[in-house]
């Protein structure tokens, strides 16, 4: 028997219905799901869990009760929205997610049809799910046409039709006293996936359901993983031990519950539950209600015109979705989308309009009324909903007298702050973009400071001159006047620019113009230019591209510092790259870092300034590496001069595009030549494009003594003995483990009984610290290298050695360190930084191991001043060379840094490696005092760590823009 169905909104809403608006730390998506449901007429109950309450909502709309809930936090679900249906006062009520948009037609008839019919539970309709987009939302078919009334008196029918063809029905309409006797039965520990499941169970057996055949919610589609990282099926199919308990016990309890479902005994009941449990599984795996399937991109890039949709080839008019009046609907939520952007997705799209927004609103020399109404034109074509925008074309076309465009426009924003006050401007500033741009602002100097340089430049012949050597080989005109402008608008004129274009030049010039054009092909672009690099006047010369842009204050700076740099031969500097969607990405690199620049020379050897008389020296560009000519000419010079006068500053010179990670075979082929003149008949490997990974291929295979100083934790030290025994592939090596006199009986024992001749445990006469017990087993080490390892690490890769070796070989090499993971496969630790949050510490902790990190320094080989002593190598004439670790200063702590600074002193480079993984927490000991007196020490180090950069900051995870990070000019003119 079915229902009564009662299409008329006969039923007072406000009497009947409570919406439960339910959200956890997204305000963004909260303040348009509060604009969206507080035109309904009811009540609409706001449980925020977040731990600011979101200000401006309290008392904004008369229907909404915001309640600020912070003690229930993220995993306080069952109890937030237990607490959340004890406040309610009306027979029905519907959750709601504050992402989710239901239709308020279709509220009005669950209503209707839950009031003609008291024997039912719950009532709701059919979902569609959107993502959003930029300047589009693409919709998605997630339900199939089902049965859709659940009206078997016997509740054990209902209950497998119902899960057979399961369509998920927490956000249905629910009547509220059944939801309560749930929510007031449900042990407080229930997991996400039980609650749901059992929320399901409870409420088909207490009463009917029914799905009406209406457009009911649509809901945002989850990208990536489920709301709370966890999945149904998982509990429901899965057969290991863990889970079959959990599923049992669960059924126990449902089963145990007074309810409609009639069973002989506690265990008959139970294996009712279970039968449906697995009837829910298999409508799960066979997809027999639920799908997700693009079926509608609706694109919103004209005021007048609307949402455009474009329907995909398959659609499914069984389906209640095909009607005017659900796409007005439709229409209304896009435009809430896109006027109160809030999706991760959404924003990440908008960064870069934004950005390019922010790029055309800006003056420009020689700017004309009707050149900055055309810039301010691309702007509104780039996204209609950007207010700032759309104001600035009012006010100007105003001006022009264009003032039938400029109603249409201001109705538009009539329309747009009817639905919320807020732009974009506070969204954009939070952006990397928008903090990047306002932080570049902050660093230009200004008047005065201007004109106190330019007396100091006067004083000092004006300053190094630079040439530019512009590479235009798409004649592109539009890129190149975006270049030329940069320059143009920067602080500095001390340069010539050489542009090397495909094209026509513009004008007639020569070598002593400012600017001067050079006609090339594509096959002679690099003859030409190396013979404009020996006829410039200039002191120092960088190749950039057409459409790089200037900083307003790099090149300043950059002639500045390089008046007292005479010994300098080539500098790089920072960069801020653009997406090819617009946003831009600090590539903020640290000093010359040798292993880094051959792991990833895309990165890292672009826009260097060369001195021009160290160019011509190194014979110029080679057009046989025409893809990687700087790279090539960097290589060269290091072959020429060693790796003194390489220098960096940390000062971002350019905005230009960023580098797509490809494989490059003159990148390839001319890190091989470097090597092959180095000695090396290396092998190269790219475990992603764009990187590269040295095989150096050593023929020595020199034994290896690796030093454990033992612990009192027996089983920690039982997992690292057996973890090098047993995975270590390298044969020539010993183990040497330093035992201390007090040891415990068990882990003296356990010493008494080893028997492998790889093994040799070496005892103290007398208790030592773990540093001395290093030294002193070093002085009883056979090896010629040494590898220091924690008691407590526990080597992974079976070639951890021969990676070690790689570089502990090379005669520039003077410690190589790995990564540390925890047991979790996260990030425990990846060489140190000095100055981390105060001490000495590690960038990235809590990463995936595999993650690629800041300009993919997680991924690819690199010198850093210190790595861990949890997994340390070092040659072993070194080692004693520079006094072996410190047991006196540092006794309880830092030795091993103290150790990689005294390799760095003397000319020693440190590399970390992350093809060497080590399992451990990467704890370091609190020692204030050994803090101090590596300070102390090591003063100029901390003061500017070499292997990050100053513009970094120093706090939290490393590795992100220190916003107050600021540029003193008067002390550069000191």
């Amino acid at each position: 028997m079915q229902g009564k169905n009662n299409s008329e909104h006969g039923v007072a809403l406000n009497e009947q219905l409570t919406v439960v608006l339910i959200s956890h730390e997204r305000p963004a998506f909260l303040r348009r799901a509060v604009r969206f449901y507080s035109t309904l007429p009811c009540r609409i109950l706001v449980l925020d869990s977040s731990a600011e309450a979101l200000p401006g909502v309290a008392g904004q709309f008369a229907n909404v009760e915001y309640q600020h809930l912070p003690k229930f936090g993220y995993w306080g679900i069952r109890a937030k929205l237990a607490y959340g249906v004890q406040q309610l006062q009306t027979p029905y009520m519907v959750f709601a997610a504050d992402d989710d948009f239901l239709v308020h037609d279709a509220l009005h008839e669950a209503v209707s049809f839950m009031h003609a019919n008291p024997d039912y539970a719950l009532c709701h309709g059919y979902s569609m799910m959107y993502l959003t987009l930029a300047n589009g939302v693409s919709y998605f078919r997630r339900d199939k046409k089902v049965c859709e009334d659940y009206a078997s008196d016997r509740a054990q029918d209902r209950l497998l039709d119902y899960m057979s063809q399961y369509l998920p029905p927490f956000y249905a309409v629910q009547r509220t006293q059944v939801l309560r006797d749930w929510y007031e039965v449900m042990p407080e520990d229930t997991i996400f996936q039980w609650q749901e499941v059992g929320h399901t169970y409870y409420m088909l057996a207490r009463g009917k359901a029914r799905i009406l055949p209406i457009p009911y919610v649509v809901r945002e589609i989850n990208y990536q993983h489920s709301d709370h990282n966890t999945e149904i099926f998982h509990s429901l199919a899965y057969t290991d031990a863990k889970s079959v308990s959990e599923r049992e016990a669960f059924a126990a309890f449902l089963a145990g519950l007074p309810t409609q479902v009639e069973h002989q005994d506690a265990q008959q009941g139970k294996q009712f539950v279970l039968e449906s449990f697995e009837a829910l599984a298999d409508s799960l795996r066979t997809g027999r209600a639920l799908t997700a399937e693009l079926i509608i991109e609706s694109t919103w890039t004209d005021i007048e015109a609307g949402p455009q949709r474009r329907f995909g080839p398959r659609q499914y008019v069984e389906m209640p979705f095909y009607n005017q009046a659900f796409f007005d609907q439709l229409t209304q939520f896009e435009f809430l989308l896109h006027a109160m952007p809030a999706g991760r997705i959404q924003l990440q799209g908008l960064e870069g309009i934004w950005a390019r927004q922010e790029n055309l609103m800006l003056a420009r020399n020689n700017d004309t009324p009707e050149s900055v109404v055309d810039r301010l034109w691309q702007a509104h074509d780039s996204n209609v909903f950007n207010r700032t925008v759309i104001k600035r074309l009012i006010a100007q076309l105003q001006l022009l007298g264009e003032d039938e465009d400029a109603k249409k426009l201001s109705d538009w924003i009539a329309r747009l702050e009817a639905a919320s006050l807020e732009g974009n401007q506070a969204v954009f500033s939070k952006m990397r973009t928008g903090r990047l741009l306002k932080w570049l602002d902050a660093r230009q100097p200004d008047t005065e400071q201007a004109q106190a340089i330019a007396r100091h430049l006067s004083a000092n012949g004006g300053g190094p001159q630079f040439g530019i050597f512009l590479l235009d080989l798409d004649n592109n005109i539009d890129k190149l006047q975006v270049t030329l402008d940069s320059l143009l608008e920067g602080h500095s004129k001390a340069f010539k620019v050489v542009v090397f274009t495909t094209g026509e030049p513009p004008a007639a010039t020569t070598a002593q113009n400012t600017l001067h054009f050079v006609r090339v092909t594509q096959s002679n672009f690099v003859d030409k230019l190396n013979l404009s690099v020996r006829q410039s006047p200039c002191d120092w010369l960088l190749l950039a591209e057409a459409g790089d842009e200037f900083t307003a204050g790099g090149l300043l700076r950059a002639g500045l510092e390089l008046m007292s740099a005479g010994e300098c031969r080539a500098v790089a500097t920072d960069e801020i790259h653009r997406t090819a969607e617009g946003a831009l990405i600090d590539a903020f690199r640290p000093g010359f870092n040798l292993d880094l620049l051959q792991s990833l020379p895309a990165q890292m050897a672009r826009h260097w300034l060369i001195r021009r008389d160290v160019l011509v020296e190194a014979g110029g560009y080679q057009a046989d590496f025409n893809k990687a000519l700087e790279f090539d000419l960097l290589l060269r010079i290091i072959e020429q001069g060693g790796l003194n006068g390489l220098a960096h500053l940390d000062e971002p010179l350019l905005i230009s595009r960023a580098a797509e990670p490809e494989e490059n075979a003159d990148e390839r082929q001319a890190l091989l030549r470097h090597l092959g003149n180095r000695g090396y008949k290396a092998k190269i490997t790219s475990a992603q494009p764009g990187t590269y990974q040295v095989d150096y291929r050593h023929t020595e295979q020199p034994l290896v003594s690796i030093i454990l100083p033992a612990s009192d934790d027996l089983q920690a030290l039982k997992r690292c003995l057996e973890g090098v025994l047993l995975r270590t592939r390298y044969t020539r090596y010993e183990v040497l483990i330093a035992a201390n006199p007090n040891l415990s009986a068990a882990v003296n024992d356990w010493l008494g009984t080893l028997r492998n001749a790889k093994v040799r445990v070496l005892r103290a006469e007398q208790t030592l610290g773990d540093v001395a017990l290093c030294n002193a087993a070093s002085q009883e080490a056979q090896g010629e290298f040494l590898v220091l390892m924690a008691a407590d690490g526990e080597v992974v890769n079976p070639n951890w050695v021969e990676q070690l070796l790689n570089h502990a070989l090379r005669p520039e090499v003077g410690i190589v360190g790995a990564k540390l993971v925890d047991r979790d496969g996260k990030i425990s630790q990846a060489g140190l930084i000095l100055g981390l949050n105060g001490g000495v510490g590690s960038a990235f902790v809590g990463e995936k191991h595999d993650a690629n990190g800041y300009m993919y320094r997680l991924a690819v080989e690199q010198n850093y001043s210190a790595v861990s002593g949890v997994c340390l190598m070092v040659r072993k004439v070194l080692f004693e060379a520079l006094g072996g670790l410190d047991e006196h200063a540092f006794a309880d702590g830092y030795s091993d840094v103290d150790l990689c600074l005294k390799a760095g002193q003397a000319g020693y480079l440190t590399v970390w490696t992350p093809l060497v993984q080590v399992i451990h927490s990467g704890h370091q000991a609190q020692t204030p005092q050994a803090l101090q007196a590596l300070r102390e020490k090591w003063s100029g180090a901390f003061a500017g760590d070499s292997a990050y950069n100053a513009n970094l900051s120093l706090i939290g995870k490393g590795f992100v823009l220190d916003e107050s990070a600021s540029l003193n000019w008067a002390q550069l003119i000191a």
